[in-house]
C-alpha cells in the first residue's frame, strides 16, 4: 500500500491531501482536510459507451449528516434520502469548475464522488471538496489540463476602525458579517468559475476580489502541481478529433441555404429547428449512400455552424438573430397577470417566456432545511420549473433536475439582498417561476420576473432586480468579441456563460460557466462593462411597468401579525393545557403559533378577524392600571359577587360590597349573566387578581 500525505498552509489553516490510503479500488481517491473538516474524493474511470456522443462526467456530492453529529430528524426515515439542494449546488460548483479541462474528444466515463466525512463549523466543506477534487484529478490517469483551485471571498467591515476589507476564506461566523459570498475556481492564469451572492457592491470591487482569489488560487496549485510530480500517474491517451470531409462537403455546397436557415431559425425560435434539421440529416444520409450514421453527419453539421457563428461575430460582427453584439432582445412586461395570486408578472426577453408567481404566508411557513452543520430556516423561497413544453418538446413531467435546482438558486441570491426583515415585512415569501418558453437565459428571465412579481404582491423590495447573460467568442486572448444577452445557439456555439444580476446600484449575484480555458481580467472587466449597461436598460424598461411595490398587499393574501409579549404573560396566552389559545383560534379562525422565542403569530384571510385576535392577545398581556375604567360583561355570578370580564380573556371580580351604595346581600338582584356593566378597577393584589366596583 503506497500512502503518500502532503500538507499546505492556507490562511492560517493546515491543508492536508492523503492518498491511497482510502478506497482503493478507484483510479484515485484523496483523503482531505482543512482544520477539522474533511472529505474524500474519488475518481473512477469507466470504458467508453459507443452509443454516447459526448463526455460522460458525472460530479457527486454526498453529504453525510454524521459529519456534523447528527441523526436524522424525522421520526420514521434516518438514513439520508435524495441530496440535499446544499449537495446539488456544491456538486455543480465543482463540476462546473473542472469540466472545462477535459479534452473534448475524451469520451471515457469519469465520476468524481466527494463523501463529506467532517464539519467543524469553521471551513468551508465546499472550498475542501473543490481543491480536493482537483488535486485527485490531477495524480489520476484522466487526460485533464489542471490542477485549479477554489477558494471563497468575503468583503467585510471592520467593527475597530470601521473599513471594509475583503477576506480571504471566511469562516461560518465571518459569513454572517459579510456583503459579499464570492467563490472562484481558476487556473494559475485564468478564471474558470464563478459563483456569488452580494448586497448590491460595485463592479470593481468584486473585480477587485476576483483578481484576489485567482492570486491565492496561484499558491494551492503550485502546491497540487509539487505533489502530482511525486506520484502522478500516466495520462490516457487522447483521441484525435474525428473529422468527415465528405458530409462538410456537402453541407457548405449542397445544403449550404438550408443548414443556414436552420441558424437562423434556431437563434429566433429554439425547438422550432427540429423538423428541418432532421430532412437535412436525411439527405445527406442518403446522398452518401448510408456510409455515414446520422449521428457522424448531426454532429459534423453542428460543428460546422458553431464555427460558421464564430466567424461571423469575430469578423463581421454579426450575430444569428442580426442583432448588434451589445444589443439586448425585445422586451415585453405584464404585472397582475393572475388574478386569485397575490402577485405575478410576465417576463418576456425574444422568445424566452418566464411567469413569475409569489405567494405569501405566515413566518411558520418557512423552509426548514437539515444538513451537518445543523438546521436552518429559509423565509424566502425561489423554485424554477422548466417542462418539456419550454423548450418546444414532449417529455416525461419528472422533479426538478439539477439544473433547476441551480437556476432557482441563483434567482434566490439574486433576490435575497433586496428583501425587506422579517421585522418590516413578517411574512414567508415564495416565489415560482414558470419557465414558458426558453431560447437562452431562462435564470436571467426568472431573476426580473421575480422581481416584478413580488412588487406586484406589495413586498416592499429595497430595489428592482434583473440579470443578463453575457457570451464570449475569441481567437486569442487578445481578440475577442463580448456578446449581451445570448440566445441558446450562442450559447452552446461561445465560449461561456457569464450571468450578471443586480440592482441600479451594484450587483447582487454572478454565475459564470466557461466552455474554453477560462477568463483574462480583462476579459472580465470588458464583460462588467458591457453587462451593466445592459442590465440599467432592463431596468428601465421594467420601471416603467411598475417602479416601486404596492402599498398594500393582494387581499388574496393572508394577514400576518407578529406580537413580542412579556415573557411573563406567553402562560396566560396559551392557558392550562392550551385552553385559551385554542379557544381564540376557534372564535377568530386565525392561525396564532408561539415560537420558542415568545414571539406570538396571528395570521389568516379574514383582516378583521386577524385584528380581533391580535387585540385579544394584547389585552391578555395589558398591563391593568388602578383607576382604569371599562364597560364589561358578567360571565359568573357567585353567592359573594360576580366576575366581570372587562377585555377580552380578562376578568376581574365585584364584590356584592362593591355592586352598590348600600348593603347588597345577593348579587342576583343586582346583575344577571351577559349584562354589561361599568366597573373600576379600586384594586390589584400581590398575586395579580384585579378587584372591580360597580359605577352607577
Amino acid at each position: 500500500m503506497n500512502i503518500t500525505e502532503e500538507s499546505f498552509e492556507i490562511d492560517g489553516q493546515k491543508l492536508t491531501l492523503q492518498f491511497g490510503k482510502l478506497a482503493q479500488a478507484v483510479d484515485t481517491s484523496v483523503y482531505a482536510t482543512l482544520g477539522d473538516t474533511a472529505v474524500l474524493v474519488t475518481v473512477a474511470v469507466g470504458p467508453e459507451n459507443p452509443n454516447i456522443d459526448y463526455f460522460p462526467l458525472s460530479v457527486e456530492y454526498a453529504e453525510k449528516l454524521y459529519a456534523g453529529g447528527l441523526i436524522k430528524g424525522s421520526r420514521w426515515i434516518k438514513r439520508e434520502g435524495r441530496p440535499s439542494d446544499y449537495a446539488v449546488l456544491t456538486g455543480r460548483l465543482i463540476d462546473r469548475s473542472i469540466r472545462p479541462l477535459f479534452p473534448k474528444t475524451y469520451k471515457k466515463q469519469v465520476q468524481v464522488v466527494v463523501t463529506l466525512l467532517s464539519v467543524d463549523g469553521v471551513n468551508d466543506p465546499a472550498v475542501l471538496s473543490a481543491i480536493a477534487a482537483s488535486a485527485a484529478l490531477t495524480v489520476s490517469s484522466v487526460p485533464w489540463a489542471g490542477p485549479i483551485s477554489t477558494v471563497r471571498i468575503g468583503y467585510i467591515t471592520s467593527s475597530e476602525n470601521k473599513e471594509t476589507e475583503l477576506i480571504l476564506n471566511p469562516t461560518e461566523n465571518e459569513e454572517e458579517f459579510s456583503s459579499l459570498d464570492l467563490v472562484v475556481s481558476s487556473t494559475k492564469d485564468k478564471i474558470l468559475m464563478i459563483e456569488t451572492k452580494a448586497n448590491m457592491i460595485k463592479d470593481e470591487i468584486i473585480q477587485e476580489a476576483i483578481e484576489m482569489a485567482k492570486k491565492e488560487n496561484q499558491k494551492i496549485i503550485e502546491f497540487i502541481a509539487k505533489v502530482s510530480k511525486k506520484i502522478g500517474k500516466k495520462k490516457d491517451i487522447v483521441p484525435d478529433e474525428e473529422s468527415y470531409p465528405e458530409i462538410l462537403k456537402l453541407i457548405k455546397g449542397k445544403y449550404a441555404k438550408p443548414v443556414a436557415e436552420v441558424v437562423k431559425q434556431t437563434a429566433e425560435t429554439a425547438g422550432s429547428e427540429d423538423k428541418m434539421i432532421h430532412e437535412i440529416v436525411s439527405s445527406i444520409y442518403d446522398d452518401l449512400e448510408k456510409k455515414y450514421d446520422t449521428k457522424q453527419i448531426l454532429a459534423t453539421i453542428n460543428k460546422n455552424n458553431y464555427e460558421t457563428i464564430k466567424k461571423n461575430i469575430l469578423e463581421k460582427k454579426t450575430r444569428p438573430d442580426d442583432r448588434k453584439v451589445n444589443e439586448v432582445r425585445k422586451l415585453n412586461i405584464e404585472v397582475s397577470v393572475l388574478p386569485r395570486t397575490h402577485g405575478s408578472a410576465l417576463f418576456q426577453r425574444g422568445q424566452t417566456q418566464i411567469l413569475s408567481i409569489t405567494t405569501l404566508g405566515s413566518t411558520t411557513l418557512e423552509q426548514l432545511i437539515e444538513g451537518p452543520e445543523g438546521k436552518e430556516a429559509k423565509r424566502y423561497i425561489h423554485h424554477y420549473s422548466d417542462g418539456p413544453y419550454s423548450y418546444g418538446q414532449v417529455g416525461r413531467m419528472m422533479g426538478p433536475s439539477r439544473r433547476a435546482i441551480g437556476h432557482g438558486a441563483l434567482a434566490e441570491k439574486a433576490i435575497e439582498p433586496v428583501l425587506p426583515s422579517v421585522e418590516e415585512f413578517p411574512y414567508a415569501i415564495r416565489v415560482v417561476s414558470e419557465i414558458l418558453s426558453e431560447n437562452g437565459s431562462s435564470s436571467m428571465g426568472s431573476v426580473s420576473g421575480s422581481s416584478l412579481s413580488l412588487m406586484d404582491a406589495g413586498v416592499p423590495l429595497k430595489k428592482a432586480v434583473t440579470g443578463v447573460a453575457m457570451g464570449l467568442v475569441s481567437k486569442s486572448d487578445d481578440d475577442y468579441v463580448v456578446l449581451t444577452d445570448i440566445v441558446g445557439l450562442e450559447d452552446f456555439a461561445g465560449e461561456m456563460d457569464f450571468k450578471i444580476a443586480g440592482t441600479s446600484e451594484g450587483v447582487t449575484a454572478i454565475q459564470l460557466d466557461v466552455k474554453n480555458k477560462g477568463l483574462t481580467q480583462k476579459m472580465i472587466k470588458d464583460i462588467f462593462a458591457q453587462a451593466k449597461k445592459a442590465r440599467l436598460e432592463i431596468l428601465d424598461s421594467m420601471n416603467k411597468v411598475i417602479d416601486r411595490p404596492r402599498k398594500e398587499i393582494s387581499r388574496y393574501a393572508p394577514k400576518v401579525v407578529v406580537l413580542t409579549p412579556p415573557q411573563d404573560k406567553i402562560g396566560d396566552i396559551i392557558g392550562p393545557g392550551g385552553k385559551n389559545i385554542r379557544a381564540l383560534i376557534a372564535k377568530t379562525q386565525t392561525e396564532i403559533n408561539v415560537d420558542d422565542d415568545g414571539k406570538v403569530t396571528v395570521s389568516g384571510l379574514d383582516r378583521a378577524k386577524v385584528d380581533e385576535a391580535v387585540a385579544h392577545i394584547n389585552n391578555i398581556t395589558r398591563v391593568i392600571q388602578v383607576g382604569e375604567e371599562f364597560e364589561g360583561e358578567v360571565k359568573r355570578i357567585l353567592q359573594f359577587g360576580a366576575f366581570v370580564e372587562m377585555l377580552p380573556g380578562k376578568e376581574g371580580l365585584v364584590h356584592v360590597s362593591k355592586m352598590g351604595r348600600g348593603f347588597v346581600k345577593n348579587p342576583y338582584d343586582v346583575v344577571k349573566i351577559g349584562q354589561k356593566v361599568r366597573v373600576r378597577v379600586y384594586q390589584i393584589d400581590n398575586m395579580g387578581r384585579i378587584n372591580l366596583q360597580m359605577i352607577q
